[in-house]
């Protein structure tokens, strides 16, 4: 069926850091950077607006990423909207780890989903196994979705997630280069098989980051070593590894972002007692050893995951 032109909906996207260390292709963190995009339906035609990241580079015609997702929605949902304006105002930093495109894609579905006549609240379930499927692994679409922490994985009828509420203590610091890195050529550097030990280490590791997330931030820089995935890819980002070491030198727990290059520190407001104040030693070990060519963003983890604000036309419950 086709959608009356007039509706509009507002939809907020946080940028996301993937894998975590060892949890690879399977942890994900949502953090408070947005995309904030307009969806609006039209009488005909395709209008595509873009500021902010990304403004002037993006293409503006069916082949941006948001409006591809878009229609992918439209047709799992059965409806066509006679036009479509978007107006999309971007925070989230492009082709460096931080989820942009897992965010395009939710924002486009869940654009989809809030503004079909025939869909009275977002289906967070089958937006996830949609999103999972354009983007081609959850573990960014999944937190970009729910907030918070996640941990995804497949199951026989698609993607599944698990959201994890994080200790409040921890903050999230994530150093962005002025260089991009492609993820699909990041990938391409992994090997197809790693020895049984560097599994059994990913796998106990990846178990205690859970814990360390939720219960025992002091147990962070234990819980985010890795041997699956970082190291592997040093030739395309040798400027992020070596500064992860560096940070992790002096006891910060550093990881490469998702597919980097940006480095992410999940570092602490209080100390282990509860009482020391240490994110403002943190930032200040971070300024000392990060190049200065690039930013740090301090953030904090997003419980909200993708909304559809208030003052839309439809506002859709989540």
């Amino acid at each position: 069926m086709s959608a009356p032109a007039g509706g509009a909906v507002r939809v907020r996207v946080p940028a996301t850091s993937a894998n975590l260390g060892p949890a690879f292709d399977c942890a994900g963190l949502a953090l408070t950077c947005h995309d904030v995009l307009e969806f609006e339906v039209t009488p005909s035609g395709l209008s595509v607006e873009v500021s902010g990241v990304g403004a002037g580079d993006l293409p503006t015609d069916e082949s941006h990423l948001v409006v591809r997702a878009f229609r992918a929605a439209c047709a799992e949902l059965g409806w066509t909207p006679p036009g479509l304006r978007v107006i999309a105002e971007n925070d989230i930093p492009q082709g460096r780890g931080m989820g942009s495109s897992a965010a395009a894609v939710v924002a486009g579905v869940v654009g989809a989903w809030a503004l079909c006549p025939d869909a009275e609240t977002v289906d967070r379930n089958a937006v996830l196994r949609l999103t999972t499927e354009l983007e081609g692994h959850p573990d960014n679409v999944a937190p970009c979705l729910l907030g918070g922490a996640t941990l995804a994985w497949m199951a026989p009828h698609g993607a599944r997630a698990a959201r994890l509420d994080v200790d409040p203590s921890v903050v999230p610091i994530v150093l962005v280069p002025p260089g991009t890195l492609s993820t699909h050529l990041a990938r391409g550097l992994l090997p197809d098989s790693v020895p049984h030990a560097d599994a059994a280490h990913a796998a106990g590791r990846a178990a205690l980051l859970v814990h360390a997330l939720t219960r025992e931030p002091a147990l962070l820089l234990a819980a985010t070593e890795d041997r699956l995935h970082q190291r592997q890819r040093t030739a395309a980002m040798p400027e992020s590894l070596a500064l992860v070491d560096r940070l992790r030198e002096r006891g910060l727990a550093a990881v490469v972002s998702g597919a980097g290059p940006s480095v992410l520190v999940l570092a602490r407001k209080l100390s282990a007692d509860g009482d020391a104040p240490t994110l403002a030693l943190d930032l200040e070990t971070i300024g000392e050893v990060a190049p200065p060519e690039w930013t740090v963003l301090p953030l904090e983890v997003d419980l909200d995951g993708a909304r559809v604000l208030a003052g839309s036309t439809r506002v859709s419950s989540r």
